[in-house]
C-alpha cells in the first residue's frame, strides 16, 4: 500500500548555493499525490511537483521549474523520502532550496521518522523492468543501466580521474538499508571546483561541516585565505587522506555512497517506484535525470497499456472449482478457468482459449475467432468474481448487465491464445449497482477493452 506522514515535520537550515535561511516543511498527502514541492514565500503558495519533466539544471544540483517557480538541490530530500518509503508528501519551503544541513540525506530521514509512517487506503504501483534499459553521455563518459529485479537495487562507481579519490564503488542491495547505508553519506567536490564556485559566488551557504572537499590541487597561500574567509575558520589545512581538515570521513567510500544517494533522488523524479536493479557507472545529475525521462515515459507506457503484472507460476486466488462454487455458468457458458489476482476493487482473471471451444465449430470454421460478445461475456464473468466474492453467501447471488459501453476490439483472438482479463472498480459499488473498466489482455497486447455497469441482485427463492 501506499505510504506517507503520520503528521507533519519542520527543518530549518541554510541553503547550500542561495545561502538563504529556508524553512522545511514536510507534510502528510492523499493517495497518488506524490511528491509536491510547495513555495510559500510566493504568491498564491504556488507548487511544483517532483516531476523529471520539470528539471531544466543540472549542473550544481537538480533543478525544477513550472511557471517561473523554481525548486533547487531538490534531491537530496527526494532521496530521503524514497529511502523511508513514502510515496506521497507535501514539502513546504519559504526559499527555492532546502536547507543543505550536513550535506547528506540523514537529518531528513531522522525528521520523517520521528513523526512515523503511515499506510494508506490505495496500493502503490511499480515500474517493474522487464527488459535492460540503458543511458549513456558520451561527452562524460557516464552509463546508467536499470535490469529486472525484483527489488529495487543500486549500484554505482565512481572514478574521477584523480589519485586523491581514486576509483570507488557503492551498491545499495535493498532501499530498506538506505537509512544506515547511505543516508548520512555528504556531498563532495574537489578544490579546485569549490574555489571556482566561490570565486562566482556560487555557494553561498556551505562550510566545511556540510561538504567533503578533495584537495587535487596546491594549497596556496590565496587559496587558503579564500576558504578561511568563506568558512569562517582561523585555519585550514589538509588532512592525511587528502581531505580538508574539521571533517572526518563516514565511510571510506563516502563519496561512492552519496553519489548512489544522488541516483536515488534523481531518479526519484521519474514519478514511480521502481523494481529493477540500476547501475550507474560515473554518475551525475545530467546523466541522472535523463535516465529518469527514460524511465517515466516506459511508465507512461506502461499505465497506458495497463497490463497486469502476475506471475503464473503461484497458486491462483481460485482455480475453476473456486469459480464455479461462486458463479452459476457452467461449460460450456463458463468462460473464465482462473482468478490470478483479487482486492476489494481489482480482478485478475485468465482463459486459455483452444480448438474444442464449441463455438469454433459454428464461428467462421475455416479461420476460427473469439466472437466479441464472447469476450465481453467473459470479461463481464471476472468482474462478477469481484462483486460475489465480497458477499457471505454468493450462491444466492447473480449479476446482471445493465450497460456496455466504450466496446473496443482491438486484436482478433484465436485458439491458443491465454487471455488475461483485468477488472477495477470505477467507484465503489453503492445499491448494488457495479461500475467497472474492463481489459483483455494477450501477450501484452490488449485485445478488448470495455466499460460495464451491473446490478448485483438476489436469487428470487421458489
Amino acid at each position: 500500500m501506499q505510504k506517507t506522514l503520520q503528521k507533519e515535520v519542520t527543518l530549518s537550515g541554510i541553503g547550500l548555493h542561495t545561502g538563504k535561511e529556508v524553512k522545511l516543511t514536510i507534510k502528510p498527502a492523499k493517495e497518488n499525490t506524490g511528491f509536491v514541492f510547495v513555495r510559500t514565500d510566493l504568491e498564491g503558495s504556488p507548487q511544483v511537483e517532483a516531476d523529471v519533466n520539470y528539471v531544466v539544471a543540472t549542473e550544481r544540483g537538480t533543478t525544477l521549474e513550472k511557471l517561473g517557480v523554481k525548486i533547487t538541490t531538490c534531491e537530496h530530500l527526494l532521496a530521503a523520502l524514497v529511502g523511508c518509503d513514502v510515496d506521497n508528501a507535501v514539502l513546504e519551503m519559504d526559499a527555492s532550496e532546502p536547507p543543505i544541513l550536513d550535506g547528506s540525506s540523514k537529518f531528513f530521514v531522522e525528521a520523517i521518522e520521528s513523526v512515523g509512517i503511515v499506510e494508506q487506503n490505495i496500493a502503490r504501483e511499480y515500474l517493474v523492468i522487464k527488459e535492460v534499459l540503458s543511458y549513456s553521455d558520451p561527452a562524460s563518459g557516464s552509463e546508467i543501466t536499470i535490469i529486472p529485479s525484483d527489488t529495487y537495487e543500486v549500484t554505482t562507481m565512481v572514478d574521477f580521474g584523480t589519485k586523491v579519490l581514486g576509483t570507488q564503488n557503492a551498491t545499495l542491495k535493498n532501499i530498506s538499508e538506505f537509512k544506515d547505508e547511505i543516508s548520512s553519506a555528504r556531498t563532495f567536490s574537489f578544490l579546485h571546483e569549490l574555489e571556482m564556485l566561490l570565486d562566482h559566488g556560487l555557494i553561498r551557504g556551505g562550510d566545511i561541516s556540510n561538504a567533503i572537499v578533495y584537495v587535487d590541487k596546491d594549497l596556496t597561500p590565496e587559496t587558503t585565505e579564500k576558504l578561511k574567509k568563506a568558512f569562517g575558520k582561523d585555519n585550514v589545512s589538509i588532512r592525511p587522506n587528502g581531505i580538508l581538515d574539521n571533517l572526518t570521513l563516514n565511510y571510506p567510500n563516502e563519496a561512492a555512497r552519496h553519489k548512489l544517494l544522488d541516483v536515488i533522488g534523481d531518479l526519484a523524479l521519474a514519478g514511480v517506484k521502481i523494481k529493477g536493479k540500476v547501475i550507474a557507472n560515473k554518475p551525475g545529475h545530467y546523466v541522472n535525470t535523463q535516465f529518469a525521462k527514460k524511465l517515466n515515459r516506459q511508465w507512461k507506457l506502461q499505465k497506458k497499456k495497463n497490463v497486469p503484472d502476475f506471475d503464473l507460476t503461484k497458486e491462483p486466488v481460485f482455480d475453476i472449482n473456486g469459480i464455479m462454487r461462486l458463479m452459476p455458468h457452467r461449460p460450456p457458458f463458463l468462460l473464465i478457468d482462473k482468478i490470478l489476482e483479487l482486492s476489494d476493487s481489482h480482478v485478475v482473471g485468465l482463459k486459455n482459449v483452444t480448438m474444442n471451444e464449441p463455438f469454433f465449430v459454428g464461428h467462421f470454421p475455416k479461420e476460427p475467432v473469439m466472437p466479441g460478445v464472447l469476450q465481453v461475456e467473459a470479461l463481464a464473468q471476472t468482474g462478477g468474481i469481484l462483486v460475489l466474492a465480497s458477499v457471505p453467501d454468493p450462491e444466492n447471488y447473480s449479476t446482471y448487465f445493465i450497460k456496455i459501453d466504450k466496446v473496443k476490439f482491438k486484436k482478433k483472438v484465436v485458439p491458443g491464445d491465454t487471455i488475461i482479463f483485468k477488472i477495477e472498480l470505477i467507484e465503489p459499488i453503492r445499491r448494488g449497482i457495479v461500475h467497472m473498466q474492463g481489459y483483455g489482455y494477450v501477450g501484452g497486447t490488449v485485445v478488448v477493452e470495455a466499460e460495464l455497469m451491473a446490478q448485483v441482485a438476489k436469487n428470487k427463492v421458489d
